[in-house]
């Protein structure tokens, strides 16, 4: 009987494995082993382009321009948009959602209660002079939000739909100028796909003549685009262990749709690219611009895929003998031109924070500045809304690390003006967390380190400016140090392992706090060296 169970198991697995999923043969079988990353200067580009938490990504093409979105969960401004002139070299541009609020209390400095949810896949489109933006959060429903410039200013959002339990949206203008939008309801591991005719503003479906597409299966990803005389709704699906792509079409929204065709084998190794943006490229050729569904410590990573076309079916990937695409680590560049340098450096000397940065939730303002003190940026401390617990700390100011070669992050504080029992740093935070600060306490200054908990406190001659700094490689060990002139880096406690946690990668960010709110610090400056 023993046997005879094993044997049905092995088949079952087997069965579950093969159908409609064949693994992919892949040039790489270690993730996070690449040395090169982006454009080179031969001409060619190495994935992932963007080795950093971009998730969840869609692509547009207006003129020469292409415009994505990433989704972002519970951090503020939400949103992010891209922008790229050759598909490979990106740069952050702005956000769609600049006050999170609008969503729900929850996303606030005062409750941050929405790690793991908040803005999940969206999709970003063009139409008559307009870009819309549309997405769902996995509690609140479905929203909209337009700009006539994909730097903003944007919309308040128009909540569409307003149910817990839909994802992954996409919309489409037909022939006629319908405007169309698809979206799934994935409540109860219900998984189902439907159609709604949306208002051409994007500010209102019918929700009473929905058309279910589809159900079952961990269907997610749905993107709607149009080539020649075929709608096509691309999305992933999970099998053997992983997610692949699957494509329907049909030559009226309406229908009828075809049966789904596989499109991509199984990526395991590769961190299975599935979602995102297909967009035509500068030369005519296609691509797909999409972020590895299976996050690491770096977040879940962007590459671009070529676009085979079979059959008038897109293939994303290198195009296998069984006419499946699988990943691809190079290819030659859409556009050839200037290499960007990767490096970032912000003196806080402009009216607005950098667009590269995002509160950890919808900030406190009152707390922060950049009118203080000209180019400085003025954080004030705050109350831990829990304690012992340091993702319970509003005003953290983060941006997003990369997997590379060499990362140094650092921070010039001004500390004169810290009150008794603050503490100020630089922290790199997503399941567990680690920080190198400043603690000021009977008059003393003392360099602090924090593991998750595990603590080490060294004492430093009174001293008006501290530098913290952070140096990681590819296996995202962060080591931390101090200095008190700038020239001479000490190092302080156990190297910190960067980690993966609420569907995010590890950030780095900026921060202090104090229990009654005295105290503040003005950062001169931050920079990260990226190589």
């Amino acid at each position: 009987m023993y046997l005879k169970s094993s044997i049905l198991l092995c088949v079952f697995f087997l069965y579950v494995v093969s159908f409609n999923a064949q693994p992919a043969t892949e040039d790489r079988s270690v993730w996070g082993t690449w040395d090169k990353w982006g454009a080179q200067s031969d001409g060619s580009y190495c994935n992932p382009i963007l080795p950093a938490d971009f998730s969840d990504l869609d692509c547009i093409r207006v003129g020469s321009d292409y415009y994505a979105i990433s989704s972002t969960f519970q951090y503020a401004p939400g949103m992010v948009v891209l922008h790229s002139t050759d598909l490979v070299q990106w740069s952050i541009i702005g956000h769609a959602v600049e006050d999170i609020r609008q969503i729900g209390p929850e996303l606030n400095w005062d409750r941050m209660d929405r790690y793991g949810r908040g803005i999940w896949a969206g999709s970003i489109r063009y139409h008559e002079g307009r870009f819309y933006v549309l997405f769902g959060t996995p509690d609140e429903g479905f929203f909209t939000t337009w700009a006539e410039h994909p730097s903003g200013p944007w919309a308040p959002l128009t909540n569409i739909l307003s149910e817990a339990g839909w994802d992954d949206c996409s919309a489409i203008w037909d022939s006629d100028g319908q405007a169309w939008f698809v979206g799934t309801l994935f409540r109860d591991r219900r998984y189902e796909t439907y159609l709604f005719k949306m208002t051409s503003d994007c500010s209102a479906i019918d929700r009473e003549q929905a058309l279910l597409l589809h159900h079952g299966g961990g269907r997610e990803a749905s993107k709607l685009i149009q080539v020649g005389a075929w709608y096509y709704l691309i999305y992933s699906r999970t099998g053997g262990g992983s997610r692949y792509m699957v494509a329907r079409r049909a030559k009226h929204m309406r229908g009828p749709w075809s049966e789904e065709k596989q499109i991509t084998a199984l990526n395991i190794a590769s961190n299975q690219p599935n979602q995102g943006g297909m967009v035509e490229g500068p030369n005519g050729q296609w691509c797909f611009f999409t972020h590895h569904g299976k996050g690491d410590w770096e977040g879940r990573a962007a590459s671009l895929l070529p676009v085979t076309w079979i059959d008038e079916w897109p293939i994303p990937g290198k195009l296998q003998a069984d006419g499946l695409g699988c990943m691809q680590w190079s290819a030659k560049m859409p556009l050839a031109g200037i290499i960007k340098n990767h490096n970032f450096f912000d003196d806080f000397d402009g009216p607005r924070l950098d667009a590269n940065w995002e509160w950890n939730y919808y900030p406190y303002h009152a707390k922060w500045s950049l009118q203080a003190r000209k180019g400085f940026l003025r954080l004030h401390a705050v109350r831990p809304l829990k304690d012992n617990d340091f993702k319970k700390i509003p005003n953290i100011l983060t941006q997003r690390v990369y997997r590379i070669p060499h990362n140094e992050v650092t921070i010039k504080l001004d500390v004169r003006k810290m009150a008794t029992g603050q503490v100020a740093g630089l922290c790199h935070y997503a399941q567990s967390y680690a920080y190198v600060g400043v603690l000021y306490e009977e008059g003393r200054y003392r360099i602090l380190f924090n593991n998750h908990g595990t603590t080490e406190v060294r004492p430093i001659d009174a001293t008006a400016d501290i530098w913290l700094r952070s140096t990681w490689s590819m296996d995202g060990l962060s080591r931390f140090t101090y200095s008190t002139d700038g020239i001479h880096f000490y190092a302080i406690g156990t190297p910190y392992q960067f980690t993966w946690g609420h569907y995010r990668g590890t950030r780095v960010g900026i921060f202090t706090h104090h229990s009654g709110e005295e105290g503040f610090v003005d950062v001169d400056y931050f920079k990260y060296n990226k190589e």
